[in-house]
C-alpha cells in the first residue's frame, strides 16, 4: 500500500522561559519574544509516519504547518528525517487563531494539498495544552479520528489498527480509512537528523522568498525543486475571513504567567534511624502519605 501521509507540526513557543512580555496587550502569545522550538508531541507523529513510509515503500510524507515565517525551521527539520515535500501555511490574517480558527485554517489547507490517507499529528502543543485542535480537524474534514495513539500495530489499504494510552493502560482500536491520529509524547521518540539529508536540504527556502531572489539564485533552485518549500496564504487556501486569525477565534487568552514553586523551610536529615522515624511522623502528620 503506498499511503499518501500528512503530518501537522507546530513551532511553538519554548514554555519554560516564559517572562514578562510573553503576552500582547490584546492578549494573545507574544511569539516574537520566546524561543522558539519544534512542538515535542509533533515529534512523536512525525517518528510514527516515518515508520509507515518505511515499511510501505512508495509512500510520502507532506509536511504542513501553520505559523510565522520562521517556523520554515521545523519543515526543514521534517525534510532532514524524510519527509518529502513541505508546506507553509503563514499570512497575517491568521494571527491571533484560538483552536477553532486554527483547526479551520489547517483543513483548509489539507483540502488545497489533496488526496489523503493519514493525518498524523501530536496529542496537543505546549503552548496551549488543550489537545483540541486534531479532533476539530478531524470533524471539518469529516473523517474518523483515534487520539493519544502510542503504536501502529497493523494497517491495509482499508484500516489501521492502533495502541492507544488511556486511564490505567492501553487499548487496542480499529479505524478505516482515510484518517487522523494524535500521537502521544510517550510514543516512539523521533529518530535524529540524516547527515545527508542535511546536506541535501540545507538550503531549502519557500517559493515566495526564492521569487525575490537574485536571477543567478533563482536559477540554482530551479534545478534543484526539491528545496522548494510551498508557501501558503489564506486566499490560496480559500479561507472564509471571518473564520480565521483574531476574527475566527471566541477564545481569550487574559494572561500567562511564569509560577515558580519555592520551599518555605528546609531540613537535612542523616540516615539515622531517629531521623527517618521523625520524617515519616511529620509526614504522615500532614497527610502527604
Amino acid at each position: 500500500m503506498n499511503y499518501k501521509i500528512v503530518v501537522l507540526a507546530k513551532q511553538v513557543p519554548d514554555t519554560r522561559n516564559v517572562g514578562s512580555e510573553a503576552m500582547t496587550p490584546e492578549g494573545t502569545v507574544n511569539r516574537a519574544a520566546l524561543p522558539a522550538v519544534f512542538n515535542p508531541d509533533d515529534l512523536n507523529a512525525l517518528e510514527q509516519a516515518l515508520r509507515l513510509k518505511e515499511a510501505n515503500p512508495g509512500s510520502t510524507i507532506t509536511m504542513l504547518t501553520m505559523g510565522l515565517p520562521k517556523a520554515i525551521e521545523i519543515l526543514k527539520e521534517g525534510l532532514f528525517r524524510g519527509v518529502d515535500s513541505c508546506y507553509l501555511l503563514t499570512d497575517r490574517a491568521l494571527g491571533g487563531a484560538d483552536t477553532l480558527a486554527t483547526s479551520y485554517s489547517l483543513a483548509q489547507a489539507i483540502r488545497k494539498i489533496g488526496k489523503f490517507d493519514i493525518i498524523f499529528c501530536g496529542r496537543q502543543a505546549i503552548d496551549g495544552d488543550t489537545a483540541q485542535v486534531g479532533p476539530q480537524i478531524a470533524q471539518k474534514l469529516d473523517i474518523p479520528q483515534v487520539t493519544y495513539v502510542e503504536d501502529i500495530l497493523s494497517y491495509d489499504d482499508k484500516k489501521v489498527v492502533v495502541k492507544r494510552h488511556i486511564d490505567g493502560g492501553t487499548e487496542t482500536v480499529e479505524a478505516p480509512l482515510p484518517l487522523l491520529l494524535t500521537i502521544n509524547g510517550s510514543a516512539a521518540p523521533c529518530r535524529s537528523r540524516n547527515a545527508m539529508k542535511v546536506i541535501k536540504y540545507k538550503r531549502a527556502n519557500t517559493n515566495i522568498a526564492i521569487d525575490a531572489m537574485s536571477d543567478e539564485e533563482k536559477a540554482f533552485f530551479k534545478t534543484r525543486p526539491y528545496l522548494t518549500i510551498n508557501q501558503l496564504g489564506a486566499a490560496e487556501i480559500d479561507a472564509d475571513p471571518n473564520q480565521i486569525g483574531k476574527q475566527g477565534s471566541p477564545t481569550n487568552v487574559k494572561a500567562v504567567k511564569s509560577i515558580v514553586f519555592k520551599a518555605k523551610e528546609n531540613k537535612t536529615l542523616t540516615s539515622s534511624d531517629e531521623d527517618i522515624k521523625s520524617m515519616m511522623s511529620e509526614l504522615i502528620a500532614s497527610n502527604a502519605i
